[in-house]
């Protein structure tokens, strides 16, 4: 729309200079018809005004001639102008529409620098989840690995304890080897014990041990005596339970017991070598000092006497040595 506008407005001046000229000629040419009706007209002077009248008629000639030159200059500046005008808008408005086009381009630009730098500031967090995921990638894997080095600690640990159980097993079969075997040579020997029960005249059994009951007395030397060469010792009393055992047998008579203190005085020992540490003494006993260092069993209570006296006395004998290896 606005090409054809200054298409128009150039052709308007166009002709406006046509016209001009048109009229500038016209003007020439009545001037000219003018001079030739002077011409023609009958002289009215000679001599210097004739030469007056050529002078001025060549000048008027000559300025006629310079203002159609000039006049034809000036067209063709008015052409060269207008064209340079037009050339120069076309020019102008090329330009500007190539400032319009970078205006657009820089804009573009503009939003494009935006856009990088979003996608920049994007990608710088991105970045940063990367390195932060990477982090707790890098210590979940430390973790592991720390984890997989314990694991492999507890496996090394449950291995070797694998293999002392395994060995305890294997111990604990060879153990319940032997017991099978010591159980059978048990019974064997229960059997033999049993067998020879009625063979022992005058013994009674009772929790694993036999028990002699003297009928007849002697010193606590010799009845010791009897007792060993029998293959037992004077009875040792080890609780309550065996010592009511001893009063039912003994029929509550005295009787000598396998306590001393002939090695040390005042420090009554078993003929085991075990220290008395709790016994059944009677109210006052023991009280003979050196000389009385052999006990007796009173019904219910010790009482030491002379060990050369003579008493009844009470042999026992485990079976539980001859049992067990």
């Amino acid at each position: 729309m606005a090409q054809k506008t200054d298409t128009r407005e150039r052709q308007r001046r166009t002709d406006d200079i046509y016209e001009n000229t048109d009229a500038i000629r016209g003007g020439i040419t009545m001037e000219i018809e003018e001079l030739n009706t002077t011409r023609i007209q009958p002289p009215e002077h000679t001599g210097s005004d004739s030469v007056r009248i050529r002078r001025y008629r060549a000048a008027v000639v000559c300025l006629v001639l310079l203002c159609v030159l000039l006049l034809t200059a000036v067209i063709v500046l008015c052409v060269q102008v207008f064209t340079n005008i037009d050339l120069f808008q076309t020019k102008g408005k090329n330009i500007m529409e190539e400032r319009d086009q970078l205006l657009t381009r820089n804009k573009n630009l503009l939003e494009e620098r935006d856009q990088l730098l979003t996608r920049n500031k994007n990608l710088s967090e991105e970045r940063d989840q990367l390195l932060t995921r990477n982090k707790n990638l890098t210590g979940e894997r430390d973790q592991l690995l720390s984890k997989i080095t314990g694991l492999s600690g507890d496996r090394d640990w449950l291995l070797n304890k694998n293999i002392n159980l395994t060995n305890e097993r294997d111990e604990l079969i060879s153990n319940n080897d032997n017991l099978i075997k010591q159980r059978d040579q048990l019974n064997q020997e229960i059997n033999k014990m049993l067998k020879s029960l009625h063979e022992m005249d005058g013994w009674i059994y009772h929790e694993f041990s036999y028990y002699y009951m003297s009928s007849g007395q002697k010193s606590w030397t010799e009845s010791r005596r009897y007792c060993t060469d029998r293959g037992g010792e004077l009875i040792i009393i080890d609780n309550r339970k065996e010592q009511e055992f001893v009063n039912n047998i003994s029929g509550g008579v005295d009787v000598w017991i396998g306590l001393t203190d002939s090695e040390e005085e005042g420090t009554w020992k078993w003929v085991d070598g075990s220290t008395l540490t709790s016994g059944f003494w009677g109210s006052g006993e023991p009280n003979g000092h050196r000389g009385e260092n052999c006990a007796l069993n009173n019904p219910s209570r010790y009482a030491d006497y002379p060990c050369n006296e003579a008493f009844k006395w009470i042999c026992e004998k485990s079976i539980l040595p001859t049992i067990l290896p």
